[in-house]
């Protein structure tokens, strides 16, 4: 499909590429602005004439990008001149004949972003839920406002830039609220350099977990979120993200909140929007890019889903967005950062040719190309690298999407990449490692939880677990009471999906609220078995009837699969067929099983039509 319209992007960084690849799978034209002749983008422009070679802050360049034929502007980085922006819009309005040309997202947007403190402000203005944050005054009372705001706020205080800051840059946690503590922090706020940077504080969030949220909206209006997604920080930058959150309950409401914030911002385009999750299950919005975003670039790898940066790009473009389902299983990503700065190319980002579309040879350090191989031989990982000519200590050279059926599967094979397991076969999957088994102990993931209420149950679910180890599939056993153990029984069921499992199997005997309970608070698949407790003291008389009324009766909205009494081998095989959905090979392992069954049955006919009845 092409695109009527021109593109053009005003920087072109990783984000520029990776825009730029979707773009030309889309037919789209599309022209780059930034002033490194062998930046990222400019190594896949199939002709110079595409890359003006100039800063993204000259509004004479901004200006030339419309001027060479761009219909639509757009960003991958937000540190760009608003004021050329609006100038392009004001010169290109489409009255009057003159050709119009579309700015997204909207230059006061881009505005409000810029300044960390005006978004605050901003934000908090339209309803949004944020953390306490303060002004601190530049000049002479400086010292004084950060010490003021440490009694206002309190301790550990988060000192940030209010321009310019990212990746850790321009945010410092101040713990001290000694003069000579805060001395030291504007210090090195500023670098040594930066005279004249403005700060803020904020009080310090201690969060549960830091969520994402990429929103995307059309110039139509359309608007779609992605899921919910976990971001991991290393050093103050990301370093791995996890998609999609686990609690579905608390990655609804962070969408809800990043939905509702991005609603207050004009233009289209798509937003990545931070969030902090709180122990008490409250989200607050922390801070919003308004470009593709480093914890969207997992869904490169997602299916049926779209990308963010396609998505972006049909949004500002007025297509009509695409999905944004990841479909099953887990995907992690990984940051390839590096650790040392002793690697450079022969063409430096700040050379000073003014020729383009000359290649630079990216260079990665010992540690990110280790990773780069294992990632290589990693079942489900792929490799984006961003070809940067210089790796620096911090700088994102480019990431790995690492995708898998279960949450435990895809941690083995993340560990395995970063050097963290000692061989590819944690984190490889039967059909492409020597045989072994997706689930297999090797792992040590379980993938169903087995429980009871008493240890008396276990001859009874013990079938449960043998069928899951006839299967490959490796569970865990253990006891959670409704009644006696209740505190440890909300507990099992929130982590449940958190650590990795798929579905839990539960067996009750007597009043058997243990499925039922569980089911009220895990969004996994419950089955529960009524056991017949006969001498057991709990419903001695009723041969697991009771149970079993007591499980197949919950009200509506909280499903419990409920197999006949004592039959916890079919709680086993039901366990299986629900995570075939997610584990193919299970699927021909059901058929076989079924094969199986069938020949016994088909022998004992034979036996029986052989020596007849008597005789049998």
């Amino acid at each position: 499909m092409s695109s009527q319209k021109t593109l053009g992007i005003l920087g072109g960084g990783q984000l520029g590429r990776l825009l730029l690849s979707a773009s030309q799978n889309l037919l789209i034209p599309t022209l780059i602005l930034d002033p490194s002749p062998t930046c990222p983008a400019s190594q896949l422009l199939p002709s110079p004439s595409q890359h003006i070679v100039k800063p993204f802050t000259d509004a004479a360049a901004i200006m030339e990008l419309a001027e060479r034929g761009a219909d639509v502007l757009t960003v991958e980085i937000e540190h760009v001149d608003v004021g050329a922006l609006r100038g392009v819009m004001e010169r290109y309005d489409g009255l009057e004949g003159r050709r119009k040309v579309e700015v997204h997202p909207d230059p006061g947007t881009i505005e409000v972003i810029q300044d960390k403190y005006k978004q605050k402000v901003f934000l908090r203005d339209a309803g949004c839920a944020l953390g306490e944050f303060v002004e601190i005054p530049s000049g002479q009372k400086e010292e004084d406002a950060v010490k003021e705001a440490t009694e206002g706020l309190g301790l550990p205080l988060m000192l940030k830039a209010k321009r310019l800051a990212y990746d850790g840059r321009g945010n410092y946690l101040l713990r001290s609220s000694e003069p000579s503590a805060i001395s030291t922090a504007l210090s090195a706020l500023r670098g040594g350099t930066q005279k004249d940077l403005e700060i803020y504080a904020e009080k310090f969030v201690p969060f549960k977990a830091e969520l994402a949220v990429m929103v995307v909206r059309s110039t139509t209006g359309q608007v779609k979120s992605y899921p919910c997604v976990e971001t991991v920080q290393r050093d103050n930058i990301c370093h791995l993200v996890w998609a999609p959150y686990p609690d579905s309950s608390a990655g609804d409401r962070a969408r809800d909140v990043a939905e509702k914030a991005v609603a207050a911002l004009g233009g289209a385009g798509i937003f990545g929007v931070e969030m902090f999750l709180l122990e008490d299950g409250s989200v607050l919005l922390n801070e919003i890019a308004p470009r593709p975003h480093n914890s969207g670039h997992y869904t490169l790898s997602i299916a049926p889903g779209a990308s963010q940066f396609e998505n972006h790009l049909r949004a500002v473009l007025g297509l009509p967005l695409g999905s944004t389902e990841i479909g099953e299983g887990c995907t992690a990503m990984i940051n390839l950062v590096g650790s040392s700065s002793s690697s450079t190319s022969n063409a430096g980002s700040d050379s000073t040719s003014t020729t383009s579309n000359t290649l630079a040879t990216p260079s990665l350090d010992t540690a990110l190309s280790s990773q780069t191989t294992r990632a290589l031989q990693t079942p489900g990982a792929s490799v984006y690298l961003y070809g940067k000519a210089e790796c620096r200590k911090g700088r994102k050279m480019g990431h790995v999407n690492v995708s898998g059926p279960s949450r435990g599967e895809v941690e083995g094979r993340v560990k395995f990449i970063l050097g963290e397991a000692s061989d590819a076969t944690q984190s490889s999957s039967s059909e492409e490692r020597a045989g072994a088994r997706e689930g297999s102990k090797a792992a040590k993931k379980p993938l169903v939880g087995i429980v009871m209420g008493s240890d008396s149950d276990l001859p009874t679910m013990r079938g449960a677990a043998e069928v899951l180890k006839e299967f490959g599939v490796e569970c865990e056993v253990t006891i959670v009471s409704a009644h006696r153990t209740t505190d440890r029984l909300v507990e099992y069921a929130r982590s449940a999906s958190p650590r990795g499992l798929h579905t839990i199997i539960a067996g009750a005997g007597g009043a058997a609220h243990l499925p039922g309970m569980l089911a009220s608070i895990t969004p996994l698949p419950v089955i529960g078995v009524p056991i017949n407790n006969a001498g057991g003291g709990a419903g001695g008389g009723l041969g697991g009837v009771d149970a079993l009324y007591s499980i197949v009766q919950m009200p509506k909205g909280i499903p419990v699969a409920t197999v006949a009494i004592n039959n916890s081998a079919n709680a086993g095989l039901l366990a299986i067929r629900i995570l075939s959905a997610v584990v193919p090979r299970l699927r021909g392992e059901m058929e076989d099983y079924m094969k199986r069954m069938e020949r016994v049955v088909l022998g004992k006919v034979r036996r029986l039509e052989e020596v007849g009845w008597e005789g049998y």
